[in-house]
């Protein structure tokens, strides 16, 4: 039987591609292995280390082979180096204080003059009880010796001290010391004024029979 027409001239049908919008999702499938990632767990805190890294040079082998006089030798250029540098520091932050110059010719050479004795206190007007007076003050000064009028470190006794106090004036020494006499015969009864002094240990006791004799010296006017 013969093939109708319509059916002998009808187009083949086509079967048009999905469009993309409307392709229906792949299904999720396991990561490929060549494609998966690297776990992005957080590192521990702990096990991190926290302290600087030294920065201090290493010693090398040529450093470890200096022998002792080479390391001494480059810690002295170090210290001279800074010496240097603290001098010019010094130097720039002194720069403005300004300096007098020191001239040499008039630094004081020669011997510092002694220092002057306090005068003599006046407190008698009489001739011996002055003289007497005197005498004290200069044993209390210059000190007290025994065995001599005065010895090399200026120190006098008794009468030493009525002589350098009387100024060559003999009979007011001769006068003065029969006074002291009397003062010390009413405490010590001593036959001489040099034997009292030379018995002595220190001058404590002749400088106060020197004052008594004053004393007396001034009450007799004399």
């Amino acid at each position: 039987m013969p093939a109708s027409p319509s059916l002998a001239t009808a187009p083949p049908r086509t079967t048009a591609p999905a469009s993309p919008a409307t392709a229906p999702p792949r299904p999720a499938g396991p990561a490929s292995p060549a494609t998966s990632s690297v776990p992005t767990s957080p590192v521990p805190t702990s096990s991190v280390p926290t302290s600087p890294v030294p920065t201090s040079p290493v010693p090398t082998a040529s450093d470890a082979d200096l022998g002792l006089e080479a390391r001494l030798a480059a810690v002295d250029a170090l210290m001279t180096l800074r010496l240097e540098e603290a001098a010019v520091a010094h130097e720039v932050r002194t720069a403005h204080l300004a300096v007098d110059p020191v001239d040499l010719a008039e630094v004081i050479t020669v011997p510092i003059a002694p220092a002057r004795q306090p005068a003599a206190p006046a407190a008698y007007r009489t001739p011996a009880a002055a003289l007497l007076e005197r005498a004290h003050h200069h044993m209390r000064t210059a000190g007290w010796c025994a065995g001599a009028l005065t010895d090399d470190d200026g120190s006098v006794c008794l009468l030493g001290a009525l002589h350098v106090e009387a100024g060559g004036d003999q009979d007011l020494v001769v006068d003065a010391s029969a006074i002291l006499l009397d003062a010390i015969r009413r405490r010590f009864h001593d036959e001489s004024v040099p034997a009292f002094n030379d018995r002595q240990r220190s001058g404590a006791v002749p400088e106060r029979m020197l004052l008594e004799a004053a004393r007396l010296a001034d009450a007799r006017g004399r």
